[in-house]
């Protein structure tokens, strides 16, 4: 199988990527713009693989859509480009209807273009899957409270208003023209490559150099972690075994406050990288938790995300094989073997992989 996954340059979307081609013997087809967020840096491991094409594309660009579906002939297209950080769509949500809102429907429109030249074969087998969030769900209310696939929307932000938006686009497309496709919400992902403005990743960089680690509020906010590698496994499951039509959350049954999170983070790195301790009052070495900031609120912020996983298991037989205790340990282990990775990104030299990329 032949898959086009868009924003495979991304956190999540280079994971999978690795993950198609370093696990299964199908070919993978990256289609990125490259924003910000996209680091081909994050690929080098199967970049030369023969089984990997890339192609700096913008999903907006419906010329050039057309023209990567009829070079590659995809049996599949998994689609996770998107703006995805919160605080950015609150400064700027414009970014994030073009991509999220206008790029799915650009790209809908390519794949039923091509869906609907195939021989009858082909066209039995394709899917479009698309890779959603937890936010559209909104907040839960109740502490026992969880996320299933028939929770009605209730976006709080930009982001997860154009998430949601195109989430309804996609079931509209197969409910009107009869497209195949499956949709999944996924919890909050963590793990390697993450890039460094997103919560773990910039608590790790901060504390290594001995700055401050900010906390929203008072830090009561619950997220569901899921290890990005086992997402990888699961959207793996779905678009090879998953049914057309059907939604599957996916998370990673890992609850936990955000300042648990970062305390959890300062015991790790107080372990794992003991010479960045910061000196206390009386200057001998005290825990990275003295670094420990709490700030102003962001806007509209939802206090509680929690996922049903329970049918992706039941019919699909998955559920992620890392606990929250190992992830994180492998997450801030990777990022203290790969400080390079986060020095490029820093300095922004990582983005000089834009210029001159070609298929």
């Amino acid at each position: 199988m032949k898959i086009l996954i868009t924003g495979g340059a991304g956190f999540i979307g280079s994971a999978l990527v690795r993950h198609v081609i370093g696990h299964t013997t199908d070919a993978v087809v990256n289609v990125d713009k490259l924003t910000y967020a996209g680091n081909l840096e994050s690929l080098t491991a199967v970049a030369n693989s023969p089984r990997y094409a890339f192609e700096k594309v913008d999903i907006c660009d419906r010329a050039e859509l057309d023209r990567v579906f009829a070079r590659h002939q995809p049996h599949a297209v998994m689609h996770l480009a998107a703006e995805s950080h919160v605080d950015r769509s609150i400064d700027g949500p414009a970014a994030f209807i073009q991509t999220n809102i206008v790029g799915t429907y650009t790209l809908l429109e390519a794949a039923r273009h091509y869906w609907q030249g195939l021989s009858a074969e082909r066209k039995a087998t394709f899917r479009f899957h698309h890779i959603s969030t937890d936010e559209v769900y909104g907040d839960l209310e109740g502490p026992k409270d969880l996320f299933t696939e028939t929770t009605p929307y209730a976006p709080s932000s930009p982001y997860s208003a154009t998430k949601a938006s195109s989430d309804h686009l996609v079931r509209a497309w197969r409910r009107t023209y009869g497209l195949p496709t499956l949709v999944t919400n996924c919890s909050n992902n963590y793990g390697p490559y993450h890039f460094p403005e997103k919560l773990i990743p910039l608590v790790i960089l901060n504390a290594l150099e001995g700055k401050p680690l900010p906390v929203y509020g008072q830090g009561n906010q619950v997220r569901d972690w899921l290890y990005v590698e086992d997402h990888a496994r699961a959207l793996y499951k779905v678009i090879t075994e998953g049914h057309v039509g059907e939604t599957y959350n996916i998370g990673g049954h890992n609850e936990k406050q955000n300042l648990q999170v970062v305390r959890t983070l300062c015991n790790l790195l107080d372990e794992l990288h003991p010479q960045s301790r910061p000196l206390g009052s009386d200057g001998k070495s005290a825990s990275h938790k003295t670094l420990i900031t709490f700030v102003t609120d962001r806007p509209g912020h939802d206090l509680r995300y929690a996922i049903d996983a329970a049918k992706i298991h039941r019919e699909l037989g998955w559920k992620p094989q890392e606990t929250f205790e190992s992830g994180l340990r492998k997450t801030v282990q990777w990022y203290l073997d790969n400080l390079e990775w986060c020095r490029n990104v820093q300095d922004g030299s990582y983005q000089r992989e834009r210029l001159g990329v070609k298929g």
